[in-house]
């Protein structure tokens, strides 16, 4: 049983739990407004547990138990939240798994730190997600309402709180781009994506499957599969994916 521990992260405490066991370690990397504790996560880390592998996860700060308010922060605070947690609680390779907004960040884990990088498994992965998938599709009147108070808020599918979108989200999100130019991503690379995905849409990953480096990738598209991919076979088909690279 995994127990809530706390680092003392960039952006006050983050919470964190972890499992030991044998390397390449797995790094859990969630998504926008989610939590260590969703049905993938826990998935994750009940395979991590009987295949005796090394797991870890946490909640950027203004998520889930870790400190911060949401609405304050933006992708560079939760880069240095992973930066953090990459540096001061993993050792060894590491295979980073990277749901939506985990995705763009894990992408820009392994640029930052190629040498401990043994894989990356994304699902439905949203790099330039800010920017394509937010700012693309707001209209007039939601972009002005960003532009001249700084924030929007949209109503959430997944949560009953409202989600707030704020300029500085936005403009920070451009300093991290990445789908403009090749990634030079070399290790291994699974990505599981659904093609009913509203959030995603399934060009999106396979725009970002297109520009990475490496030639060890595999897509694995699941027609019917929407954001969350949380039905019992779609988690066994990240599972499948993960045991590529857990070798």
């Amino acid at each position: 049983m995994e127990i809530a521990k706390y680092l003392d992260g960039p952006n006050g405490r983050l919470a964190y739990r972890s499992m030991s066991g044998r390397g390449p370690g797995v790094l859990w990397l969630g998504g926008f407004r989610s939590d260590m504790t969703g049905t993938k996560a826990e998935h994750l880390s009940t395979w991590a547990a009987a295949a005796g592998r090394a797991f870890l996860r946490f909640d950027y700060s203004g998520h889930g138990a870790s400190e911060g308010r949401f609405e304050d922060l933006v992708l560079s605070d939760w880069l240095a939240d992973t930066l953090a947690v990459f540096d001061t609680l993993t050792a060894g390779p590491q295979i980073l798994v990277g749901s939506s907004m985990g995705g763009w960040i894990a992408a820009l884990l392994a640029l930052a730190r190629p040498a401990r990088v043994a894989g990356a498994l994304f699902i439905a992965p949203a790099p330039d997600f800010t920017e394509r998938l937010m700012w693309a599709r707001m209209t007039g009147p939601e972009r002005d309402e960003i532009l001249r108070h700084g924030r929007w808020v949209e109503q959430s599918q997944y949560s009953p709180e409202p989600t707030v979108i704020t300029k500085a989200l936005i403009e920070d999100g451009r300093r991290h781009l990445l789908l403009g130019a090749p990634i030079p991503i070399s290790c291994p690379v699974r990505i599981v994506q659904g093609m009913a995905d509203q959030d995603v849409p399934w060009r999106h990953a396979l725009a970002f499957a297109e520009r990475l480096k490496t030639d060890d990738l595999e897509l694995a598209l699941i027609k019917a599969g929407d954001h969350r991919l949380s039905k019992p076979h779609e988690l066994a088909r990240i599972v499948s994916a993960l045991e590529t690279l857990a070798t």
